[in-house]
């Protein structure tokens, strides 16, 4: 039976697409509703309400991968997915800036509870590693088609309508994924081995600090972060007042960062086959600081156009899909298996914790001395993380008494493990190799026959 051929995992994944790709759009519609309320202070808006997201991330995520083994799982998802959907739909109507800010903190609450206790039910509805495997890179194709089609299919919206009428679609799709989930045969979560919540929560970051391949993704997440809040925050303000684009305009500037991880997310699979992870996630570092010292020599020479704009947001899509996509393998491969899910748990705090620190200098920074400081500051700090990932992830790391590369040998205890592992965290950053290769295969195959996406 294949992946798509069970029931409740293509519920619950239809369900993750639909909400996702409205998450996509909502991404757009606010950018745009922040430069109609707050004009050329839009990126600070944008900003603090990005900030806003990354502090619930950081903070209840954990908290909600700690207790979920004691929610009934289908209420609690069916119910978040509600208050979503209620939250987005309220967005249209706000008069304020801080309007904003209290209905982003609900909503990015939400969304915090929602992922973990999601990811951490597929592995107890797809339990054959192979189907699982699969569940796993059908995320990582959903992710990448996201990045590339909501920008997109906004250009095309907003051709023919208001940015608000977004957000109604937005609050449409979570309601359709709250009927989805609540359609689906969810089994109640297995206690924890950890009895005491701050242990699950903190015994992940605990083995980032200790291990060095770790501590390289740590410092990789500040080169993505540094680099992709430009991406987020910037382009709207600068799409609209320095190159004097338009609304359909911003959100093909955003495709174009979209472009770039999708080239990437098609040939990196046989790339690392035969590259090791480290050498790869190291040159997308490098892409990276040279993509946003070209950003920064743009803006500092006032080249106004969009072509150079368009070419450096394809290189920056691509180099953050060069480190994302193979952390989820240095991850696995770090620990033994009984430490994977709280390896995952915390490089979702960790990853976003970096976020919450760029977030604010490419708003707050950007609104008050330009976008050519910002964007240097950002970029020192890209390089940094690049130098500082060179550093502590040293060549050849032994893994269990093999070489940081090598793909060891499962058990079918270990595997099992590895399920319960990334289920907590972020489907995002998850991929394997050939397994990714034949996932992506299937993922399209379901695709034409489903049309489905996640959250």
């Amino acid at each position: 039976m294949g992946l798509f051929a069970i029931r409740d995992y293509r519920r619950l994944f239809s369900a993750q697409v639909i909400a996702l790709f409205g998450t996509g759009l909502a991404t757009v519609a606010l950018g745009l509703l922040a430069y109609e309320l707050a004009g050329p202070r839009a990126g600070a808006v944008l900003a603090t309400a990005l900030t806003i997201k990354m502090v619930a991330y950081v903070v209840v995520a954990p908290l909600a991968a700690a207790y979920v083994d004691r929610l009934p799982r289908r209420w609690f998802l069916t119910i978040l997915d509600v208050v979503r959907a209620l939250v987005v739909i309220a967005l249209p109507f706000v008069t304020e800036v801080w309007h904003i800010y209290v209905l982003i903190g609900v909503l990015q609450t939400a969304s915090a509870a929602f992922t973990p206790t999601f990811q951490a039910v597929i592995p107890d509805i797809v339990t054959k590693e192979a189907d699982y495997t699969r569940a796993l890179s059908a995320s990582q194709v959903a992710y990448t088609m996201e990045s590339l089609l909501s920008p997109v299919l906004a250009a095309v919206a907003l051709a023919f309508m208001s940015f608000n009428l977004l957000f109604l679609g937005t609050s449409v799709g979570f309601a359709v994924s709250a009927l989805l989930v609540l359609s689906t045969r969810i089994p109640n979560a297995r206690p924890s081995s950890h009895t005491n919540a701050w242990d699950r929560a903190v015994a992940g970051i605990r083995t980032f600090a200790a291990t060095p391949s770790l501590r390289g993704v740590m410092a990789l997440n500040l080169v993505v972060a540094a680099v992709g809040s430009i991406v987020v925050v910037n382009t709207v303000n600068y799409v609209r007042d320095v190159l004097g684009g338009t609304q359909s305009d911003v959100a093909w500037v955003l495709a174009a960062s979209g472009t770039g991880t999708l080239l990437v997310a098609l040939v990196l699979p046989r790339v690392l086959d035969r590259v090791a992870d480290r050498f790869v996630m190291l040159i997308g570092a490098a892409v990276l600081v040279i993509a946003v010292g070209a950003a920064v020599t743009m803006s500092a020479a006032s080249v106004a156009a969009t072509l150079p704009t368009g070419v450096i947001w394809v290189a920056i899509g691509g180099g953050m899909a060069l480190i994302i996509t193979p952390t989820g393998r240095v991850l696995r491969r770090a620990v033994d298996p009984a430490g994977i899910p709280e390896v995952f748990a915390a490089q979702f705090s960790l990853s976003h914790l970096a976020w919450l620190v760029t977030y604010p200098i490419a708003g707050w920074v950007a609104t008050n001395a330009g976008f050519t400081t910002t964007w240097t500051v950002l970029a020192g700090l890209a390089a940094i993380g690049a130098v500082t990932a060179l550093v502590v992830w040293p060549r050849g790391e032994k893994v269990g008494g093999r070489p940081a590369g090598a793909v060891q040998p499962r058990t079918r205890k270990a595997e099992a493990g590895g399920r319960a592992a990334v289920a907590v965290a972020s489907a995002r950053i998850e991929v394997t190799t050939r397994e990714a290769a034949e996932a992506a295969e299937g993922t399209l195959a379901a695709g034409q026959c489903a049309c489905v996406r996640t959250v």
